[in-house]
């Protein structure tokens, strides 16, 4: 399965959680290809399997045991999801919300697929662990059913009534750590993952409800999921290829080349991913070019030359065609 970027803040929420826990940051960022630096960095976003690799070293490091992942749930604030913790906040009432959170779901930090079920007066929230690791399972059920537990709580000012809960989970010696955090003694060893909830709950009104900004956090996070998933696949691993060597842009063939294929077997897969080089090719030199031009200190025959335009009348065209406006006037707005 592959899974679109996510922001960097759940590898920020792990590794804080690991040092609390005594261990080491190397041990924390082993074989993840994480640099410790983009830990201060709100704006970053890392693969899915770069954290699930944190997830393994800190059960290695730290001894899987029952309840690990529960305290790490309450950490998820509903201010670290951003834009879709925003777009929650102003749904109308829970069902909206409910509606919402899970059709951007992959803006969450949830390995977990989650879906609604309702039933009389009833309704079942399930957490689908199929597609989830199986060394990893039941830690990250623990901290997903907590953050979910946690974003509830945000939502309402209050703990939710749960009628009962049924996790795929062993029974633990002790229990109480469940109890604690859910609120009822949850029946383990169950088939399904699924908490029950009074059916009226779904429309309560909520306090920060505010339709039309509800709307446009919904539009952001039609964007933000589109750009996260492009991210991913080979089109992901070809931006990489493309930002590793800056003013040295490699053409189709040297890519391929890197990537150990033909270049019409890399053409044949970017069409299967919706994707092409040159528009890969272009993005890439559209943030480059926009980060040289905001930095300042080269003219832009500088950076004409780095991007790979042989003239710089053809970088100026590209830009506006980008920019909707010239480089020079996109200096001078933003600063640089």
């Amino acid at each position: 399965m592959t899974r679109p970027r996510r922001s960097a803040v759940s590898v920020q929420l792990l590794t804080q959680y690991g040092l609390d826990l005594g261990l080491s940051l190397d041990a924390c960022l082993q074989n993840t290809g994480l640099d410790w630096r983009l830990l201060a960095d709100p704006g970053a976003e890392v693969e899915a399997e770069q954290e699930l690799q944190l997830v393994s070293n800190l059960l290695h490091a730290a001894g899987a045991r029952p309840g690990l992942g529960l305290p790490l749930g309450r950490r998820y604030r509903l201010n670290s999801y951003g834009i879709w913790g925003f777009a929650l906040l102003a749904s109308p009432t829970f069902r909206d919300a409910a509606g919402l959170g899970l059709r951007y779901l992959d803006l969450t930090y949830a390995f977990h697929g989650m879906r609604l079920e309702e039933n009389d007066s009833e309704v079942h929230l399930l957490l689908d662990d199929h597609d989830v690791p199986a060394d990893v399972r039941d830690f990250l059920l623990e901290r997903d059913l907590s953050g979910m537990l946690q974003v509830l709580r945000e939502l309402f000012h209050r703990d939710l009534p749960i009628l009962r809960v049924e996790l795929n989970l062993p029974q633990p010696a002790d229990p109480r750590p469940f109890v604690e955090e859910i609120g009822v003694l949850p029946r383990f060893g169950q088939a399904h993952n699924r908490f029950v909830f009074p059916r009226h709950l779904l429309d309560l009104p909520l306090a920060g409800a505010h339709p039309q900004a509800a709307q446009l956090c919904e539009e952001q996070c039609q964007r933000l999921l589109a750009k996260r998933s492009q991210h991913s696949g080979l089109a992901g691993r070809i931006r990489s290829l493309l930002l590793e060597r800056p003013g040295r842009l490699p053409d189709m063939e040297q890519v391929a080349s890197g990537l150990n294929m033909s270049s019409r077997t890399l053409r044949r897969r970017l069409d299967e991913e919706g994707s092409n080089f040159r528009l890969l090719l272009d993005e890439v030199r559209q943030a480059l070019a926009e980060e040289l031009l905001a930095t300042g200190g080269l003219t832009l025959e500088e950076i004409a030359e780095r991007l790979g335009y042989g003239e710089v009348s053809n970088f100026i065209h590209a830009f506006k065609r980008w920019n909707g406006k010239a480089p020079r006037q996109f200096q001078r707005s933003s600063g640089g």
